[in-house]
């Protein structure tokens, strides 16, 4: 479930991307090479189709990324399980502490003066 939604999410990214890209904020862009009058969209209708993909994408993106996150939250418990087994393993295992401090080899000393 996880691996289909992110899969979609990349694909409403790169479309969410390229409607971006065709879109001018001066007015050119994709709009600008329908100005002949005999084209089926016009200016208009093209600039509308193109705002209103934007926007459906977007709301599409915000809805698959909150589905994302309910799909993690719920499957991440049974993920990781082999590790908190060995973390309460380790918490709880004795520790065998020396009986004795260990010793360091000292330091020759230098002679002292007369």
């Amino acid at each position: 479930m996880y691996l289909v939604l992110v899969i979609i999410v990349i694909i409403v990214c790169a479309l969410l991307g390229l409607i971006v890209l065709i879109q001018n904020p001066k007015g050119g862009g994709l709009s600008s090479n329908f100005s002949s009058s005999s084209q089926l969209m016009g200016v208009q209708k093209t600039g509308d189709f193109l705002e209103k993909g934007t926007w459906i994408l977007a709301i599409t993106l915000m809805v698959l990324a909150l589905a994302i996150n309910v799909a993690v939250k719920g499957g991440s418990a049974t993920t990781n399980s082999q590790y908190n087994e060995q973390i309460k393993k380790s918490l709880t295992a004795p520790t065998n502490a020396p009986a004795q401090q260990p010793t360091f080899p000292t330091l020759p000393q230098a002679p002292a003066k007369k």
